[in-house]
């Protein structure tokens, strides 16, 4: 089928409710219980996506008794129908915020350099000021939060800046530089030694964030200008409530973006270890989708994180 043929058929066969259903079907793995959540029966929904299939005359899901999954066309034309189905979604928003001034939802991904200060007290501006406007919270890491950007799942995502090339078509604005320190709790025995070295830590047992990282890779990268190996055996996590405990109740020590432990010195359960800057401080700042205009309540947080990056900025020029 050529291009234009193709084009056709897509635009007379694909009806609103059906892009719904062909998402909820590649989330679920399941017509029956995507047809369930779409409130139809199954041969409905199941006549639907034949229906499509014959359509365009391939085949959008390898069927099995344990349920479907996307083929390599049916992964294409799910992600195509979740952009169709954000775009809707933005703009029904943007008509209700030009009606009513101030609502609309925004969703952003946040990344642990972020979490701590940054990310709540933009959230917090952004309600005193917009309160109508509701917050969707995801967390992971820099390349999970990038593929649901890619797509629309998120509006913004926040934290230790990506590399990302300019042809997956996102893009970056720096908001401040943030240190890595290292710490531990704060009656750890290393807290009464001065001038520490990495040759005196990499013995230690560590939390180090998992490979994939970028921190991780600058961390690794420190070691290695010292002519050392990285620690053995360390536990990769970036789950900061696991971290903060294993750091209370072991010896471990971990790199940690400064704004996450001054929260944590502030209550006494853990502290910087008398050791330079390992790294240089990296970049914070959002991630979003290039060419695309955000709607305005993720355009509302994101002159939020501006305002409270001016302030985090002041700060680390007092502290460094």
């Amino acid at each position: 089928m050529n291009p234009n043929m193709l084009e056709r058929h897509l635009v007379s066969r694909l009806k609103f409710k059906y892009l719904q259903l062909l998402v909820t079907v590649g989330e679920q793995r399941n017509i029956f219980k995507a047809a369930q959540i779409h409130n139809m029966a199954q041969p409905a929904a199941t006549k639907i996506i034949r229906d499509i299939e014959s359509a365009l005359n391939i085949e959008l899901f390898d069927r099995s008794s344990r349920g479907v999954t996307p083929t390599l066309y049916g992964e294409v034309l799910i992600k195509h129908a979740k952009l169709i189905l954000s775009q809707v979604k933005h703009a029904s928003e943007e008509l209700s915020s030009l009606q009513g001034g101030l609502t609309g939802r925004v969703t952003v991904g946040s990344l642990l350099a972020a979490s701590a200060t940054l990310l709540p007290n933009a959230i917090a501006r952004l309600k005193k000021n917009r309160p109508n406007v509701s917050v969707s919270l995801k967390e992971g890491t820099a390349d999970r939060l990038t593929k649901s950007l890619k797509i629309d799942d998120l509006d913004i995502m926040v934290g230790r800046i990506p590399e990302v090339p300019t042809e997956d078509g996102l893009t970056n604005e720096v908001l401040y530089h943030e240190p890595v320190v290292i710490v531990a709790r704060a009656d750890h025995p290393l807290q009464s030694r001065k001038n520490l070295t990495l040759h005196d830590l990499v013995d230690q047992q560590w939390i180090l964030p998992p490979r994939e990282t970028m921190l991780r890779d600058e961390i690794d990268g420190a070691f290695h200008r010292e002519g050392l190996d990285v620690p053995v055996n360390p536990v990769e996590s970036v789950s900061i409530l696991t971290n903060r405990t294993l750091l209370k109740n072991t010896d471990m020590i971990t790199a940690l973006p400064l704004q996450v432990v001054l929260t944590y010195e502030e209550i006494g359960l853990m502290k910087r270890l008398d050791i330079p800057l390992i790294i240089a401080p990296g970049p914070i700042g959002v991630t979003l989708r290039a060419q695309r205009q955000l709607p305005p309540a993720a355009h509302y947080l994101l002159e939020a994180l501006r305002e409270e990056a001016e302030k985090l900025t002041k700060r680390y020029k007092e502290i460094y």
